[in-house]
Parts: C-alpha cells; structure tokens; sequence
C-alpha cells in the first residue's frame, strides 16, 4: 500500500506539471480513431515487402499496457475496446520535444493517441510507427502488476472496471452475455412474441414467493415495492388480449447473496397463451439449445468439473420419481406429512417444522437430496400446489400443479407453468398466502384484488415461464459464481 501511494504521489506530481505547463491531461478535442482490430484484420497477413508501398497513416487511441523505454526508441502496447496491438516512438521520428515528454508523462494505464503508418517488427509483431503522440487522459492510479488471477477476487468485483482492463477473458464473458440476451431476444421475436415493459415499481409485490424490498414514493405517499417479478402484470396483458408477451428486465429479492444468488438479478419471462406447460418443455429445450448453438462451438462441454450435453432431447421426470430415483429415498417416506417431516429431519434439512404442510415438505426434501444431483439438462414437473400458489392444477390429481423446473449443473435455470386462470381458486389461494404472511411467512404472497378483477374479465389457457438469464450465462461461459457474471454483483461497502 505504502509503494502504490508514492507511484500515486508520482503521477500527482506529473499532472501538476502537466497544468503548470498549460497542458490540458483530460483534452476533448481527440479525433475518432482508428480501431486497432481494422487495422489487425487489413494488415496482419502482410509481407514486409507489402508495407513498402503504404502510405496510408492511421490515428489509433489506447490504454498504454506495457512500456519499454529504450533510449531514443520506446515500445509500447495500447489496448482499446477490442484488441491490443505495438507501437513504436521515436526520437528522430517525433522530434526531441515530443519524445522527451512522452517519456517523461506517459505511464502505464495512461490513454494516448498517436498517429503513423502500419509495419512489422523483426520479430514480425505488427506495429504502429509514429510521427504524433499526444497523451488524452492522464492515469493517476497505477495497473496492479498482479491483478490476473488474483485471490481476492472481492476486490476484482469491487474494482470491475480494472478488473476488465487487465482481463480479457473477464471481458469475454460479459461480451458473451451480451450475445447471449441478444440471442435469446431473437429466437423469441423470431417466435411471434412481442417485447413489453411492465412496471418495476409495485405497489403489491407478487409474481413469486421472496421477501421484496421496501421503499416509499412520497408525492403518492404510498410504501412501493421493488418487482420480485412480472408474472401478474404480464397476465394481465393475456387478459387484455396479447396472446404472446416476453420481459428481459431485472428482478429484486431481499434474500441471501451466494454463488447462485443476488439481490437483483435478470430475467425472461414469458407467457404464451392456448398452451401448456408440457408444451413449453419443449420450447425450452428448442430456445435454449438454440440459443448455446449460436455461443459454444459444441453443445457438450465442461462446467463446473462435469461434462454438461445440451442435445435434446433432455430428461423429464416427475418431483416425486426424482426423489425416489435420484435421491434414494422410498415413497413410504414422505408419503404423509409425518414421515416426510422425519426424513427431512434425518437428511439434516434446516428451518422445517411439523406444522409444515406435506407438499412444502416434500419440495424441501427434492432440493436437499436431488437438486445438486441434475447435472445433465433435466425438467421435474408436477409439484405440490402448497409451493405453487398461481399455478393450475393438475385434473388427474389437485394435490398437484401443472409445473416444471428446468435444472442444469445442479441448479434451477427455469420455472414454468400452466396459468391458474380460475378467479375462484386464485382468490382462494390468495388467502391461504395471506395467513402464512400473517403467521409469519415474509415470502408469502399479498392479496391482489386488482389481479382478481383481471382475471373475473377471463384470461386463455396460458403457459408461462422465467428462466433466470445470469444462472443460464453461468452454464454458457463456464462461469462457478453468479458474481462472475454481472458487471457490479452487489457487495457489503467498503469500510
């Protein structure tokens, strides 16, 4: 800390010599350069005889990565937006003045622009030879020389924006999300869906079961919510007679920060009327394979030390064969609630009670023993309606609902089900959420009477579903932590 404040100390000093000598460090006059990755492209597979011939001269801008002063002659890398690439200044070339103060005032992660003509070194490294240069921000912080593979990866998602200049791989990532959204984007439009916005802000929160966070408009004088999802505005755009909606937007849940958590988040979600939930199964897998195929050269691949195959088609299973199946644990042991609560408590299963109802049992039971288990694509369907409050449910069985989770990598992707499109039993389970709120539940859902109105007007059989877009660019880059994957993951400050 004490060498990095004397180097801060030391560019201090310069910046104060640059004003004194009535040189502007922060200028705003800087034409549009060149990219270095036209110029990588046009002049790579050039002969040196080749370059005898140019005449051509290039303004090209970057962060000064590495230095080497050698006496009349400095060679330097400058980084931009999408390449990194050599020049050359020198003495004879830029005169002595120009050469003398780019010596003394350039220093790494300092931003120049210089101009010259294209060349390759001895060595072949392709190479700007320059006439100008001319520094356009001076850097008053020096480049950790260690930041690439740093242990105190906090300080990289604190630090985003260093951590991007030093990592082109971190920098991958994020240009893959990007991708990613796009292409997610197109496969939907391509689909017939049409792309809307709904209100982040909500004075009932709904849509799932999370703690919302709290805040209060106060020309309204009114407590809002921050969205924990879409789900019941979307429904009503069902109702007022779009019949294919999708949202990418983010998402707001007062809950715990982990590997495959944080508070606000990113999402799809989407709904799809005169379908159900089997058929978007097969939506699913058609988007997401779709979507991997145009990111990953091979749609096997390795994440997380396993070897992961998007191929459809995927396993599908219900929630209670998947327990016995996977998790080993035979019907007779959560087939009441007394025996699931005594197998929950055998496996060590946290924050249960005997109060508990059977189907909250049984899907605390499915995410301990099974979750971490679907390494391979994997949809589970028929869940409990007790964990499934705007879900339809199941004619054969009502003790069920018309639901899926997507699972890959051992983690939940995506959530869909066929819309409970019943005012009657809607309202019904509205209540039943309202005494698990009052009883202490801080994750069960509020009444929403407004929602209730909506759907007395009629809303078509439905289909809809989120897929959680940081967990599924997890899977797609290689990535072990949400954090990874979202340019500034929310952190505890700085003391």
């Amino acid at each position: 800390m004490e060498e990095e404040n004397e180097l801060i100390a030391r560019r201090r000093q310069k910046l104060k010599e640059l004003r004194e000598m009535n040189v502007n460090p922060f200028p705003n006059d800087v034409p549009t350069p060149a990219p270095l990755k036209r110029l990588i492209d046009k002049y790579s597979s050039y002969s040196d005889e080749d370059f005898k011939d140019i005449q051509d001269e290039y303004n090209v801008a970057g962060r000064i990565m590495t230095m080497r002063v050698m006496g009349k002659t400095t060679f330097a890398h400058i980084q931009d937006a999408d390449s990194k690439m050599q020049i050359m200044l020198r003495f004879n070339d830029l005169g002595e003045e120009k050469y003398k103060f780019a010596k003394k005032f350039f220093d790494i992660g300092d931003i120049i622009l210089v101009k010259g003509k294209p060349f390759k070194t001895k060595t072949g490294e392709l190479t700007i030879w320059c006439n100008d240069a001319r520094l356009i921000t001076k850097s008053l912080r020096p480049l950790p020389e260690k930041w690439h593979g740093l242990k105190n990866v906090e300080l990289r998602y604190r630090q985003r924006y260093v951590d991007l200049i030093v990592n082109s791989s971190v920098k991958e990532v994020f240009e893959k999300r990007s991708r990613i959204i796009r292409e997610i984007r197109r496969f939907m439009d391509e689909k017939g869906f049409l792309e809307v916005e709904t209100p982040m802000m909500q004075s009932i929160p709904g849509g799932a079961t999370a703690k919302p966070f709290k805040t209060h408009h106060n020309a309204l004088n009114i407590d809002l919510y921050l969205r924990i999802a879409p789900e019941l505005y979307l429904k009503r755009l069902i109702v007022g007679g779009f019949e294919k909606v999708y949202e990418i937007n983010r998402n707001f849940r007062n809950e715990g920060i982990s590997t495959q958590h944080n508070p606000e988040f990113t999402m799809i979600e989407f709904y799809y009327a005169y379908v159900t939930y089997k058929e978007l199964m097969d939506f699913t897998e058609e988007l997401i394979s779709d979507v991997a195929g145009k990111i990953k050269d091979d749609l096997k691949f390795s994440f997380n030390g396993n070897e992961i195959d998007l191929s459809p088609p995927w396993d599908r299973m219900t929630m209670f064969e998947a327990i016995e199946k996977i998790g080993r644990i035979e019907r007779k042991d959560f087939e009441t609630a007394d025996s699931a609560y005594e197998t929950a408590k055998r496996l060590g299963i946290q924050n249960i009670d005997k109060s508990m109802p059977l189907g909250k049992l049984i899907t605390e039971i499915f995410e301990f023993a099974v979750e971490p288990k679907l390494i391979q694509p994997t949809f589970i369907y028929d869940f409990p309606v007790e964990v499934s409050p705007l879900s339809r449910r199941k004619e054969s069985d009502p003790s069920l609902v018309d639901r899926f989770e997507l699972f890959i990598g051992g983690f939940e992707i995506a959530n869909a089900f066929s819309e409970l499109n019943d005012p009657i039993d809607q309202y019904e389970r509205f209540k039943e959420q309202v005494k698990n709120r009052e009883a202490g539940d801080e994750e069960a859902h509020y009444m929403d009477l407004d929602y209730i109105r909506a759907l007395e007007y009629g809303m078509p059989p439905t289909a809809g579903e989120g897929i959680g877009i940081d967990r599924l660019v997890m899977v797609l880059t290689g990535s072990s932590s949400i954090r990874d994957v979202i340019l500034f993951p929310q952190m505890k400050p700085e003391n």
